[in-house]
Order: structure tokens, then sequence, then C-alpha cells
């Protein structure tokens, strides 16, 4: 036989490698991996290893006993009188092997699988062979056995037949010598023969009623000893409940414990968390009482300690986010699809008399069909217009309230800016608010300069001024477009148009139309008889009649919705503006809405917004104080002090920012974001709420609007008629966010005398304070040859025996340094004292 590897042995043979090269180890192979090659003398060599282990093994039992014993009880007797027995059952068998095959094939099943490989072939065949010979001798006994049984079955049937026949014979004579002699006197030979056949008939009668009353009495036991053990059934202590026996017999095995994954959020009951790890109430309460901790099952933890108490008890912990009501809207607010281009959102801006209204009336008139002239609402606060180029929506913002309150929420609703500008007016402190709102939304513009059919007009005058406040015409180089138009004539309305159309299409501006509406909320009021009614605009999906709407701290059942024409209409898709009937109260400006698949989703979202919203203002109350501010800043990062400013005149407004440039550092600076002239109205105090700023007014005063809002949302309001003032409170502010400097004052020194030992404090230096005094409790140096070698603290200050917490010049002392056992004679102690000193600009 040539020369296989171990692989090859082990698929031959049928057994795993690793096995094979075990068993190869164990025969004093040196085999280690599958592919090295087995001769034919190590293939000898490993048969009689295997022989040999076979040869040893054990003889088998010959015979196994069971024994079984059970306990039941009976009862004598009925009603009272009655009395209950104990009764124990005790059951012995005994099986013993059949044939003197079992030992052969005890070993045949021990043998190891090497066995039958290829290198026994003549221990198979010989097993073959022995095989077949139990098996045959197993047939010949069972056989033999058959026949046995036949022939006893043949005998018991002979037997019964010459029984019968003897009964009858004896039946017949006995009745013929009664018919012979009916006085005889019957003979004790008689009698005996006769009792004999009674007692062999009756035989099998009575063993018929033996096993039918046997079977019933067996049922009526089991059943007695059922009773009997539910009767003496007792509760289990808590070792053996934490016990399970199998009922089929085996070991006592003890409950796995289940480790379970709790969600806590930022509060939790004690009840809810025991629920969630699924143990009683009463646990929890004792292993907080081992954390320190009284608490009741209705009472609410926080976060920190309900982390520590499902440690303890072996769950795990699941944090959860206390917007997990937001993030499930938003997780369900993901919608995928193909996208499709959508209308151009249109923000017109500009002064009160710069002709806003008149352009958009122009554009109006222009652009409604005649079935719908006049037929527009003017209170409604979006609208849509069809031109040439396609559908364009505009939204009306009068004093830009809505358009800040839409960037404060981070909503990017406005595609497109159009400022308007009057020609023989020029830049106007609006037309600057205006410019500075569309800067902070990072939105395009488009430059409308008005009243060109005015004689006064000086467009150029207008370009200058807005080239100084990056605003620089496509003529002049830049990327913003001016177009000039006239309101009265209709002048340039075409190429303004056409210029939204144009960035419009640089846009690319896309939405999805077959999916749930997404949008922003424009504007909302109370209608008398309507109820709460909102100007929402669709940015995404489509909105239907009868969707659960949720906008803001509110929500409700999308009963009607209008169009800009004040007609009913079933749906509103992408840059869609619409009146909403239905919702519970009015939303704010800029809120966004969405539709939710229920009712109570929308109820809870919105009770959970409208909460934060309420715990937000309480926290950002003191967040906005300017004596404060610097408390809040992080460190290593640029702190910025963000200031609204408005002046009497415009002198001192050019004053004033220019001297707020100048304050300042690479650590602080200061952002001047509003500036204007005149009182300070409702958009400036939108504007300080929306960014964290600080509200300066010089020589102005703020109107009733403003001061309520300002108020409410706690931003600080400052009036100064002195500019010297007004700066010297600024550079306080900066000075107070400027981080302070620390500076080190040696306040004593000590030099080492001596050294001891103390069993108590270990090394103990003898000193003499030679300049100031040495504190206790304030960090020390030690000093060999003038150079620092360790930075600690004291352990102990001693004189003589005492503790003392200074010593003063000129005194000796016992001191014992901290974690530091070098001190040596010759050293110098040094003690410190460390000040924050604040820094100026």
């Amino acid at each position: 036989m040539t020369e296989v590897t171990v692989k090859q042995l082990a698929d031959s043979v049928g057994a795993p490698v690793d096995r094979l090269l075990k068993q190869m180890q164990q025969a004093g192979l040196s085999h280690k991996g599958e592919e090295e090659s087995v001769s034919e003398q190590e293939k000898q060599t490993l048969l009689t290893y295997l022989k040999g282990g076979q040869g040893e093994s054990a003889k088998p039992a010959e015979k196994i006993t069971l024994k079984r014993k059970s306990t039941g009880t009976l009862k004598s007797g009925q009603g009272r009188t009655g009395r209950n027995v104990t009764v124990e059952v005790r059951r012995k068998r005994t099986y013993v092997k059949r044939s003197e095959v079992a030992p052969e094939a005890a070993a045949e099943r021990s043998e190891p699988v090497v066995s039958q490989s290829e290198l026994e072939a003549q221990r198979i065949q010989e097993e073959e062979k022995a095989r077949v010979e139990a098996e045959e001798n197993a047939r010949s006994a069972e056989a033999e056995r058959k026949a046995e049984a036949e022939r006893r079955a043949a005998e018991e049937k002979q037997k019964e037949a010459e029984l019968k026949q003897q009964q009858d014979q004896q039946r017949a004579a006995s009745e013929q010598q009664a018919k012979q002699a009916p006085t005889a006197p019957v003979s004790a030979a008689d009698i005996q023969a006769k009792e004999q056949s009674e007692q062999r008939g009756g035989k099998r009668s009575r063993g018929r009623e033996r096993s039918s009353t046997g079977a019933a009495e067996k049922g009526r036991r089991r059943e007695l000893s059922l009773k009997s053990e539910r009767r003496n059934k007792r509760r289990p202590t808590q070792r053996e409940a934490a016990l399970h026996v199998d009922q089929q017999g085996g070991e006592f095995k003890p409950e796995e414990f289940i480790s379970r994954e709790v969600e806590v959020g930022e509060v939790i009951t004690v009840g809810q968390l025991a629920s969630g790890m699924a143990v009683k109430a009463g646990e929890v309460i004792k292993t907080l009482m081992g954390l320190g901790v009284m608490a009741t099952i209705n009472q609410a933890i926080d976060q920190d300690t309900a982390t520590l108490v499902v440690e303890e008890m072996g769950h795990r912990i699941k944090i959860v986010s206390e917007d997990v009501l937001e993030e499930q809207l938003e997780a369900s607010l993901v919608i995928e699809g193909e996208t499709t281009s959508r209308a151009p959102v249109v923000t017109v801006m500009g002064h009160v008399d710069h002709g806003k209204t008149s352009l958009l009336d122009h554009i109006r008139q222009a652009r409604v069909t005649s079935g719908e002239a006049g037929g527009i609402t003017q209170h409604i606060g979006a609208y849509s217009v069809t031109t040439a180029n396609g559908q364009i929506t505009f939204i009306d913002t009068p004093g830009h309230a809505a358009f800040t309150s839409m960037r404060a929420r981070g909503a990017k609703v406005t595609d497109i800016v159009i400022l308007v500008v009057a020609a023989d007016d020029g830049v106007m402190p609006q037309t600057e608010e205006a410019i500075q709102h569309a800067k902070a939304a990072e939105v395009p513009v488009i430059v409308a300069i008005n009243k060109m059919d005015l004689e006064g007009a000086d467009p150029d005058r207008v370009t200058n001024e807005l080239a100084a406040k990056d605003l620089v015409p496509e003529a002049w180089g830049g990327d913003v477009q001016f177009k000039q138009v006239s309101a009265m004539t209709g002048e340039g309305m075409d190429e303004l148009l056409e210029a939204i159309s144009l960035q419009a299409e640089l846009l690319e501006l896309s939405a999805i139309d077959e999916a749930p509406a997404q949008g922003v909320v424009v504007e909302s009021r109370l209608d008398r008889g309507r109820g709460p009614v909102a100007t929402v605009l669709v940015q995404n999906g489509r909105l239907q009649q009868g969707d659960i709407v949720i906008a803001g701290e509110f929500y409700g059942r999308a009963r009607a919705m209008l169009d800009d024409t004040g007609a009913n209409t079933k749906e509103a898709g992408p840059s869609m503006p619409v009146e909403l009937l239905g919702l519970n109260g009015t939303p704010g400006a800029g809120d966004d809405f969405a539709v939710v698949a229920d009712e109570r989703s929308a109820r809870e979202l919105a009770e959970f917004r409208r909460d934060k919203m309420q715990e937000r203002i309480q926290a950002t109350q003191q967040a906005a104080k300017l004596d404060n501010m610097f408390a809040n800043m992080i460190e290593g990062e640029k702190r910025i002090l963000k200031l609204v400013v408005k002046t009497d005149v415009r002198g001192s407004l050019e004053a004033i920012v220019q001297a707020m440039s100048e304050v300042g550092n690479d650590e602080v600076s200061v952002q001047v974001l509003g500036s204007g002239v005149g009182g300070i109205s409702e958009s400036d105090a939108t504007m300080a709420a929306t960014y964290g700023a600080t509200v300066f007014g010089f020589n102005v005063r703020a109107d009733k609007t403003a001061k309520t809002l300002l108020e409410r949302e706690g931003v600080e309001l400052r009036y100064y008629s002195v500019i010297y003032e007004l700066i010297d409170d600024v550079k306080d502010a900066l000075s107070g966010m400027l981080s302070p400097e620390i500076r080190e004052e040696i306040v004593g020194t000590a030099e080492v005398r001596d050294v001891f030992r103390s069993p108590r404090f270990g090394q103990i230096a003898g000193c003499m304070v030679i300049d100031g005094t040495v504190y206790r409790n304030k960090p020390i140096r030690v000093l060999r040859d003038n150079v620092v070698i360790y930075e600690g603290e004291l352990e102990s200050l001693r004189r003589f025996k005492d503790d003392v917490s200074d010593v003063r010049n000129g005194t000796e002392c016992g001191i014992g340094v901290r974690n530091y056992n070098d001190v040596r004679a010759g050293d110098k102690i040094e003690g410190y004292d460390t000040k924050e000193i604040a820094r100026t600009l």
C-alpha cells in the first residue's frame, strides 16, 4: 500500500483529522500536520496502539438492578370514623443480557473510529464474521424461544382439553349415579374430586376478575397518591425555589440570570426602573438604600443614579435621549422618491416708503387672470403668481418679523430676496436691516430700484450706496442683479421677473411631490368665525385635506384649506401657500409643520414641545445677561460679545460702531449684529433674541412692543447718553470674559536641620522657619541646592507635640511631607499660595 497523507487517511477512515492526529501522537508518532505522509510501518504502529487500548477495556456489567419506592395514603372507613393509612410500595426490576454477544457488541461500540480503516482489513473481516455469527445465534435463539413458547402453549391447550374432558366425564358419571341411586351416600373421594374440579375450573374466571379489579384498584391508588401529594405539598423555601429538578430524573440546576437592557431617560421613577429590569420595586429600593438614596416607588430619580442602580443589579443601561419624540418624528419624515422642479419662493423686503406694496400690487394685477381680478385677499402672507417663465411664490413679510423667526429656527424658507430701494431716497435704515437679514440667511439678493418715473430719481447714487454695503452689481463685476423698475408705470417688471426665473434656474430648486407634506408656517391669526388660521408653505410632499398636522406646539386635523385666491382646495403641492384650518392654536411664524400618522403621536409631541419651550425660556433668561456672559464661554475659543446698537443720529452711530471694532484682542471681540438710527423697534428686539445679543440704546428708547418682547425673552437692554460710558461698559464686559491670570506668591521657607523616623507619620523633618510663615494647608515645594525636586502638600505640621496650622519666622517645627520620603538635611521646604488676578484690556 502506497504512502498517504494524514488527511487522506482520515477521509478513508471517516474520522476527524484532529482526532486522528491526537491518536497518532499518543501512539508515539511525530505527525502534527494534515499534509504529512504516513508510511506502512507507521500505520502498523498506530494499529498496534489501538488494539492494545481496546484489550484493556473493562468488562461490562452482566446485570442491572433498578429499585423504585413510592409512598401513598389510603383511607380506611367512611366519614369521621375513617383514618388515613400510609402505604409504601417498593418495586425491584433486574435486567440481564440476553446473550453472550453483548460484550463483543459493547467492545465494538467502544472501539475507536480508526479501527475501521483500510489498515485493519483482516480484523474487520473477523469482526464481520463474528457479527454474522452473532446475528445467526440471535436468530436461532429467537427461533428456539418461539418454538418453546409454541410448545408450552400446545401443552397448556392439551392439558386444558384433558382437564375439560375429565370434568365432563366426572359430571356425566355423577349425573348417572344420581339417577341410579339418589339416596346413596356420597363418599369422601367424590367430595374431594368435586372440590378439585371446581378449584381448577374457577381459576380463569377468578384471574379475569382479579385483573379487572386490579386495574381499578391501581387507578384508585394513583388518585389517592396524587391527592396526598397535593395535600402534603408545602411552599418551597427561597433556596429551593431557585432550583428546578428534571421530571425525568437529573441534577438540580439553578435558574439562569437574565441580563436585560434598561432604557433610562433624563428622569425615571423607581417603579418604571423596576419594571424595566423585571424585578420587584423593593429590590430597587434596597439597592438605592445601599447607595445612600432614600426613595419610594413613585419617586423620580435622575439618570446618573439610575445608571448606578442598573449596573449594581447586573443589567445593561441604554441612555435614551430626552428628545426621543423629536427623533422619531425626524426619522418618520425621511422621505425618498423622485424629485421634481418646484417654483421659487421670493421674499420682498425694503423700506416702508419705497414702494414695496405698490410693486407687489402691480405684480398681482398684471399676472392674475381676469376672472380672478380683485379676488386676492390682502391679509394673506403668501401667494402664487403665474409668469411666462413659470410659477413664482411670493411671501409678504412686513416688519421682517416672520423672516427673522424663520432664520432663528433654521428653516430656509426663502430662496430669493428682492430688495426694493427708492431711486429718489436711497439706502435707509430699514434697507440696511433687510441687507443684514439676507446676509444672515445666506440668500441671494436681487435689487429693484423703484420709482424710476420720478424726476428726482438717481439710480447711480443708490448703486454706490448699496455697493458700500457689499451689494456689488454685475456691471461692476459683482454677483448681484440690479433692475430699474417703476411700480406705477410697470417699467422693468418683465426684466425683474426674468431675473427671478434666471436666479431660480441657477439654484436648481427641486422637491419630492409624492410624500407626506412638510413645510413652514408663514403667519397665523385667530379668526373670530373660523378659529385658528395658519398660512403655511409646503416645501416637500403633498398636503391633503383630512391629514393630521403638527405645527410647532399645536396640532389638529386639516378641516379645510384655502389657496391664495380664497377658494377651497383639497391638496397643496411643493412651494404652494395655503391657509390651514383645524389646528388647536396659532403657531409662531417660522415653525415647522409636518403630517404625522395619528392624532395620539401628534398630541404627545405637541405637549412635549410646549414643556421644552417653557424650560428653554427659563434656562436662557440668565444666559443672556451681560454680567454672566463670560461664565458661559468655552475655554480655548474666541469669545464674542454680540450687540444691537440704535442711536439718535448717524454721527453717533458711526462713532460707536468704529469704537466697538477697535475694542478687543485675540481672545475677545465685539460683533455688532444690527445698527441703525431711531427708536428700538420690535424687529431689533427679535434680532437680539434670535442671535443672543445685548441691546444698546444711545439717546433712544424702546417702544412698548419691543420692551415686552425683550422682557419675555430675557434679553438685556441698556440706555446711554454719554458715549464714553457705553465704551467703558463694553470694555468691562470684555475684561470679564477674559480668563484670569494665575500668580504664585511664596509665603514661607523652612530649612531642614535633621530628619527623624516616626512610626505614625514616617519621615519627619526637623526644620527652622527662616522666612515668612509656613502654613499647614498650603502647597509646598522641596528644594535641594535651590532646585525644585518635589511639589506636593504637607502631611503634618507640629510644634513640639502639638499640631499647629502655621509656624512663624524663627521658630522650630516638625514637618512631614505627604507621599515623599527623601527629605535630607540641608533641603529647603517652600510654601506658596496661588491667586487669580482679573485681566483687563
